[in-house]
């Protein structure tokens, strides 16, 4: 059960960083630091928006329209960070 433990919360800190470099990655494409047209560059791009899409789009029905700032990846994390603290504490050492 330890090692199924220490996979999920491998998985859990491979997320997050999948996560981070996404909000990265469209910050530096809405301010045209990188380009899009680029084969490479799309195909990060499109990886890393197939992969966090479909578990920020429900946090961004839930949470109100703040503009052009979008809370929903910091919420995210927060998240993550909260269900590794439970399977840390719940889970035993690891």
């Amino acid at each position: 059960m330890l090692s199924f433990l220490n996979l999920v919360d491998m998985v859990i800190g491979l997320y997050m960083w999948i996560l981070i470099i996404a909000v990265i990655m469209s910050w530096l494409t809405a301010y045209n630091v990188v380009n899009t047209h680029n084969r490479f560059v799309y195909l990060v791009y499109d990886f890393l928006h197939r992969a966090t899409e479909p578990v920020l789009r429900p946090i961004r029905r839930l949470i109100p329209d703040l503009g052009g700032i979008d809370l929903s990846p910091i919420i995210l994390i927060f998240l993550l960070i909260f269900i590794r603290n439970l399977l840390r504490e719940y889970g035993g050492p690891f």
